[in-house]
């Protein structure tokens, strides 16, 4: 903004001295007060051009030819030397704002224009060289300030932009920390919950049907075994709750784990995400039921098929239930068996409200799943 005043200054002063060199009055000269009106009126349409230089360009031509028919030599033959300043001015701001062979192409326009008005003028021949002179130093300051401001222009703009991911490099370097340090607690929570809370719930099954039929002098000793295995279960829950604190749920979370798949398994996977699924408040539990349905899936296509590209879509219509369908192309017509695979799979979703649907066309094995997302589950 204060570039602009600058430069509306120097262009008053400019026009101010012309008139003030032609010593007439302002009612005498209507023809060069309509010029100055056109020619500021131009100077201020300019700053909503900046950005379309083809206009830009046309309005500092139409700027130059109208200072130059305005300030012309009139039948005395008198040169007026504003001129050569309002033209150094219009010249400078077109190698400040345009192209450089724009900016060379102006130059030319302009240096066309002040022969024209020097040359029918009462100038002297020396008068004339030093006018030349004036104009070709100009033109050559202007070419090299044009040429250290787009190394200039150039050097700054890369700057900015290696600043600009250097900052993203950095905050991807700590949002990817925390999301595979949050991942890394979640695995570990669910670990230990199906292995290490489900056999310490079962040994206190063996131990309270074990004290049930030991004999009297055992029965104490049991209790006590029992009650430190109780005490590890609760601990474990405590330490399976502190580590699911964290927990990443939703839809995010899912595919965070399913691009970590994609590029370990070496699967061209694409998504489709249709309405609400993003938005859905699946629980880290239920994230990670959906996260190992498609896991499995992903790893049937690798085990029974040749293809290396899966097609993944998720929605959740009206917010109730959450679905999945995976589907991969098939070269062959043999049936399949459900394996252990699909079976927990299907335990899997059965605990939160779903189903799991698998069949097999001439072209595509399709896996539909869904589970109830206000479902708690069975977490036991």
């Amino acid at each position: 903004m204060r570039s602009y005043w600058l430069w509306l200054f120097l262009q008053a002063c400019a026009w101010l001295f012309s008139f003030y060199y032609i010593g007439e009055s302002l009612r005498n000269m209507p023809f060069q007060l309509l010029g100055v009106a056109v020619y500021f009126i131009l100077f201020f349409l300019i700053p909503l051009v900046m950005k379309r230089p083809g206009i830009l360009f046309v309005m500092l031509a139409m700027n130059i030819m109208i200072a130059t028919l305005t300030l012309y030599p009139g039948e005395q033959g008198i040169f007026h030397p504003g001129l050569v300043l309002i033209l150094s001015l219009i010249l400078a701001e077109g190698f400040f704002r345009l192209s450089f062979k724009r900016s060379l192409l102006l130059a030319g326009i302009g240096t066309a224009a002040l022969s024209i008005a020097v040359l029918p003028s009462n100038v002297e021949h020396n008068e004339q060289l030093l006018l030349a002179l004036y104009f070709v130093m100009l033109l050559i300051a202007l070419i090299f300030y044009k040429n250290t401001k787009d190394r200039t222009d150039d050097v700054e703009t890369r700057y900015e932009a290696l600043l600009a991911e250097y900052r993203n490099l950095k905050r991807r370097i700590v949002s990817e920390e925390e999301m595979t340090r949050q991942e890394e607690r979640v695995l570990i929570a669910h670990e230990i919950h199906d292995s290490v809370g489900h056999k310490l719930t079962a040994l206190l099954m063996q131990l309270e049907g074990f004290r049930l039929q030991a004999p009297d002098e055992y029965k104490e000793k049991v209790q006590s075994l029992k009650e430190l295995a109780s005490s590890s279960l609760e601990e474990t829950r405590r330490a399976v709750k502190s580590l699911k604190a964290n927990d990443i749920g939703g839809l995010p979370g899912i595919l965070r784990l399913i691009r970590k798949l994609e590029m370990e398994s070496y699967i061209r996977i694409h998504f489709s995400v249709k309405h609400g699924a993003f938005t859905a408040p699946l629980t880290g539990e239920q994230s990670f039921v959906i996260y190992r349905s498609v896991q499995e899936g992903l790893t049937n296509i690798m085990k029974h098929s040749n293809a290396r590209e899966a097609e993944i879509m998720f929605e959740a219509p009206g917010g109730s239930i959450f679905r999945f369908e995976i589907s991969n192309p098939v070269t062959d017509d043999d049936t399949y068996q459900e394996g252990f695979g699909l079976t927990s799979m299907r335990e899997r979703l059965e605990k939160f409200g779903g189903n799991l649907q698998v069949y097999k066309t001439t072209e595509l094995f399709i896996l539909k799943g869904d589970l109830k997302i206000g479902y708690g589950g069975n977490n036991d």
